[in-house]
């Protein structure tokens, strides 16, 4: 699945970056990359859907909050309002938060939370030499971060431009850095729990025209930042006609990478309880109940949950849906068609409605699974493999 973060740049990046070879069509551009290779198609049928969930993403405006307060006696860090971008900047937004959480000089840390921020906060503490308890209500595969589409989008729905303080692209960007380098060390471990793999744009209309459609998709207002990890981030290709297996004029290629979450949450709990780290279940109702607590630092990994528990609203909620389809062997592309956005990981194909616009599910607090709107994602993916691919008449260059 590809965040709209992701499908802008597969087609603007791309078709800019083409835009300036010396060659005369797009035709020619095969020389420039491997060819395609066998793409298996996803087996998009309702009865392979597995489970739908739905994740309410906690964006807030000015961004994630990290930064301190003083609770009775004790120091909470907060670490939360990561929007779209939970999983891609957690690791560098850890670091940040440990550190002022260590500026006292505390050695006993509590982590409240149990999702990507708060696996990665208790985690870097500990290889900080803190000894870590992990208090939360919910466990993988319980929390909301088991539902999040897997994929690197560290300015998905991150900020507004316009409610951010001067310093916040600089940080951003030194947490995006932190959390690419970390989790590149966890590509090739058993199991897969991150890897790169291919992803698709697909059009049915000419290069120029999607470009445009696709920015017609943008909402005004949201800050994106990829320019400033251009050289971290690998530029799309569009593909010649007759070099792949879609139905379309357009199709770009990139590869991205991805997280095999229950793979990787798993990984990450083994790695915290065997250095160590300690998790009791536990439901907090107030910021006062925090004070019961024996260790005086305190990590606030709540994500959406910090809305209620810390009566927090400038977290706006962020409704999106995945329809889960049975993992199928030998698939491991993403793809966008249309609205529908698809990622397929080692536990399962990722299947969502993107929506008109990057506003799409903005504000909206329901929870409630929409299985007809699940059904009708599936059918969109259906159709496209099952149009025929037009025959391309050979080329004769002159």
């Amino acid at each position: 699945m590809l965040h709209e973060t992701s499908r802008r740049r597969l087609l603007t990046g791309g078709l800019a970056t083409l835009a300036g070879l010396p060659f005369g069509g797009v035709g020619r551009a095969s020389t420039l990359f491997d060819p395609v290779p066998p793409l298996i198609p996803i087996r998009a049928l309702p009865d392979r859907i597995f489970r739908t969930t739905v994740c309410l993403r906690p964006f807030r405006a000015a961004g994630p909050r990290i930064e301190s307060e003083r609770v009775g006696r004790k120091l909470v860090v907060h670490n939360y309002g990561h929007g779209g971008s939970g999983w891609s900047l957690s690791w560098g937004s850890a670091e940040v938060a440990v550190r002022l959480a260590m500026q006292a000089g505390d050695r006993d840390i509590a982590v409240i939370g149990a999702g990507a921020l708060g696996l990665t906060a208790a985690l870097t503490a500990q290889r900080a030499g803190a000894r870590v308890t992990i208090y939360t209500k919910d466990q993988f595969p319980n929390v909301r971060s088991a539902w999040a589409t897997g994929t690197w989008s560290p300015d998905s729905r991150v900020a507004m431009a316009n409610a951010v303080d001067a310093g916040f692209a600089d940080r951003w960007e030194a947490m995006t850095r932190r959390s690419f380098a970390t989790f590149q060390s966890y590509l090739g471990a058993p199991g897969d729990p991150v890897e790169w793999t291919d992803r698709y744009t697909v059009s049915d209309l000419p290069p120029e025209q999607a470009r445009g459609f696709y920015r017609a998709q943008e909402v005004t207002g949201f800050l994106h930042m990829g320019d400033r990890i251009a050289d971290i981030s690998p530029r799309s290709q569009l593909l010649p006609p007759g070099s792949h297996p879609f139905p379309t004029p357009t199709v770009m290629r990139n590869s991205g990478m991805s997280f095999n979450i229950a793979m990787l949450a798993r990984q990450l709990t083994a790695d915290f309880l065997m250095a160590g780290g300690r998790i009791e279940p536990v439901t907090f109702f107030s910021p006062t109940e925090l004070t019961r607590l024996k260790q005086k630092t305190i990590i606030n990994c709540t994500g959406y949950g910090a809305r209620a528990l810390w009566a927090d609203e400038s977290i706006v909620p962020v409704r999106g849906q995945i329809a889960w389809l049975i993992p199928q062997a030998g698939v491991t592309y993403g793809l966008n068609y249309k609205s529908v956005s698809v990622l397929a990981r080692r536990d399962g194909i990722v299947v969502q409605d993107m929506g008109p616009n990057d506003g799409f599910g903005f504000n909206d607090t329901n929870e409630t699974v929409d299985i007809g709107a699940a059904f009708a994602s599936v059918a969109l993916l259906a159709e496209l493999y099952e149009r025929p691919v037009p025959a391309v008449s050979p080329r004769t260059d002159p």
